[in-house]
């Protein structure tokens, strides 16, 4: 897939993502608000037939206007115009509500004008049993009214959400679907990027293994000429020549296999006490004589650092590897400090270099399996992208902690905090 195709998808996607979800929560806060809407009608016609009820039982003139006040979301209050018996008015109350069908809790208080302060009357439980719900038996005042009575229904947002099962259900439905399709995206998005790693890969690769094939072949084509027979000499360099290529590709598609085979089997830990100090210099050595770049080396070791539980071998490569690295990139005088401290209760190998640094941007991913900083077509330094990737795993087997920090123009520094 083309990487505008693959952008396509991502936005498209996205943009319909963002609509379906805005759009299902409109509904959802519309729903929400009929359902409250209607909830509260139900209840002004309830207390509406429990006051003129009580007006009629106690042979008063109902109130002209409507007898019932909404204060709050859940709190109403009612004009009764005459005294208010509790025992009555808590028998309409539940003779109303159960004719209309509302399973609600409440309580009810009934105003005291010659005390001038509500008293409490009953809380009616809901046959659903809300056991999360206290009551509150101070219910507040209304001053137009002389005789009334307050009621509160603590949870009436509970009945709303009873009454919205079906909706939010399909919300549920909903989201699920829209995480499935976001993750979707992130799948392709993920195997578009891991694509194009693949391609790196492969061209690194190819460039990699052009050199020493184009010098065994040349070398070949030497070798089986008739006359180099006559030439003892010559026919030894290219022998050699021929050697040393095969020992190189040798070794680059055993990195490879390397790889693979942790990935497979995971690491296969061999843990030692080793002295770090005296393992670096040998490393050092080694991979001058590898790489056949000059390279300056400058050394900051701590007498105490002491000795570290790890696998040596995967130490040296891990050694190896940074001081390669800090080689290749180091420009066209590397110079490659190696520093050794200690901190704490862990022992610092600190491994820096002069070169160009590395962007901000692509810090992070530096040690993903095949990442190399873009260069467009240009492949001056060689490489599968496989050594820090590589590093990063090894410091994770054994429990250590690795770091990079870098600063354009600047070089870079990886720091390994290693556990003693």
């Amino acid at each position: 897939m083309k990487h505008n195709q693959v952008r396509f998808v991502i936005l498209f996607g996205t943009v319909a993502i963002i609509a379906i979800f805005t759009i299902q929560v409109y509904w959802l806060l519309k729903a929400w608000n009929m359902n409250e809407q209607q909830l509260n009608e139900s209840i002004s016609i309830v207390l509406n037939s429990v006051a003129h009820k009580m007006c009629l039982y106690n042979q008063t003139v109902p109130p002209q206007e409507n007898p019932v006040n909404q204060l709050t979301s859940n709190y109403f209050v009612v004009n009764i115009n005459s005294v208010v018996d509790a025992n009555i008015l808590e028998y309409y109350l539940k003779s109303e509500f159960s004719r209309m069908g509302l399973d609600v809790d409440y309580e009810y208080a009934i105003y005291d004008c010659h005390n001038d302060k509500m008293v409490y009357g009953n809380y009616i439980p809901s046959q659903r049993g809300n056991k999360n719900i206290s009551p509150s038996t101070n219910l507040p005042k209304y001053s137009e009214y002389l005789y009334y009575f307050g009621i509160r229904f603590p949870s009436i947002q509970n009945t709303v959400v009873s009454n919205m099962t079906i909706w939010l259900i399909l919300s549920a439905i909903l989201l699920a679907l829209i995480l499935f399709f976001s993750y979707s995206i992130l799948v392709i998005f993920r195997q578009k990027r891991f694509s194009e790693l693949q391609k790196d890969f492969i061209n690194n690769m190819t460039h990699e293994f052009k050199t020493p094939i184009s010098s065994i072949n040349i070398s070949a084509d030497v070798i089986t000429h008739p006359a180099i027979t006559e030439d003892p000499k010559r026919l030894l360099t290219y022998g050699n020549i021929i050697k040393q290529e095969n020992s190189r590709l040798n070794t680059l598609v055993e990195k490879v296999l390397h790889v693979a085979r942790i990935e497979k089997k995971g690491f296969e830990l061999k843990q030692e006490h080793v002295e770090l100090n005296e393992l670096i210099m040998p490393v050092v050595e080694n991979c001058r004589s590898n790489s056949g770049k000059e390279f300056t080396v400058l050394t900051e070791l701590a007498p105490d650092a002491g000795t570290v539980t790890a696998d040596s071998i995967h130490l040296t490569n891990i050694i190896y590897n940074l001081v390669d690295n800090a080689s290749k990139y180091g420009g066209e005088h590397p110079v490659i400090t190696i520093e050794t401290y200690c901190e704490k209760k862990s022992i610092i190998l600190k491994i820096s270099d002069n070169g160009p640094g590395i962007p901000r941007s692509f810090q992070k991913k530096v040690f993903r399996k095949f990442f190399r900083i873009p260069t467009g077509d240009v492949h001056n330094i060689k490489g599968f992208g496989l050594g820090l990737y590589y590093v990063r795993n090894t410091c994770k087997a054994h429990g250590w902690k690795i770091s990079l920090k870098s600063e354009p123009e600047k070089g870079c520094s990886f720091i390994i905090s290693m556990s003693r």
